[in-house]
């Protein structure tokens, strides 16, 4: 992902997230503290995807579109922040090499562990890609704002 990528990144993601809004600056906050966790999938027909992860704190969830000025010190997950797709390309096998390019920079990285906030009833999505729900009582309380459905998920690399 390059700063030109970030418009389409953030129309990309109100189509893909319509309930959590997250505007461009939060985009361009990620991909200046990590831009080695932010792809782009860029088909002959354009950008049609992408996908943010950077290091997070183990147990935590960011509150939705929120700027942050660094990495938490206490960081002790890489964290899956977004992984959408346009309907052009969605059920076309996609997320495969995405989440194995962060499980590659989780590795990479030192980091044992990948963790992530499903919504818009992604559960079993993400169970097929190795993760499983993790539910803590501190956990529910953070999630609120994610919506109902939310589920925070982890998966060991």
């Amino acid at each position: 992902m390059t700063a030109a990528d970030l418009d389409r990144v953030a129309g990309i993601a109100t189509i893909g997230f319509p309930d959590h809004f997250e505007g461009r600056p939060c985009f361009a906050n990620r991909l200046a503290l990590n831009p080695a966790g932010c792809f782009v999938l860029q088909t002959p027909g354009g950008l049609e995807g992408y996908l943010v992860a950077y290091p997070w704190t183990r147990d935590a969830a960011p509150t939705l579109n929120t700027l942050f000025e660094a990495i938490p010190a206490d960081a002790g997950v890489l964290y899956l922040h977004d992984l959408a797709l346009t309907p052009a390309v969605r059920g076309q096998g996609w997320s495969k090499p995405a989440v194995a390019a962060v499980v590659d920079l989780a590795k990479a990285g030192g980091w044992a562990t990948i963790a992530l906030v499903a919504v818009n009833d992604a559960v079993d999505f993400w169970r097929g890609h190795g993760f499983d729900v993790r539910e803590t009582p501190e956990m529910a309380a953070k999630l609120t704002s994610y919506g109902s459905d939310a589920r925070y998920m982890v998966r060991t690399v």
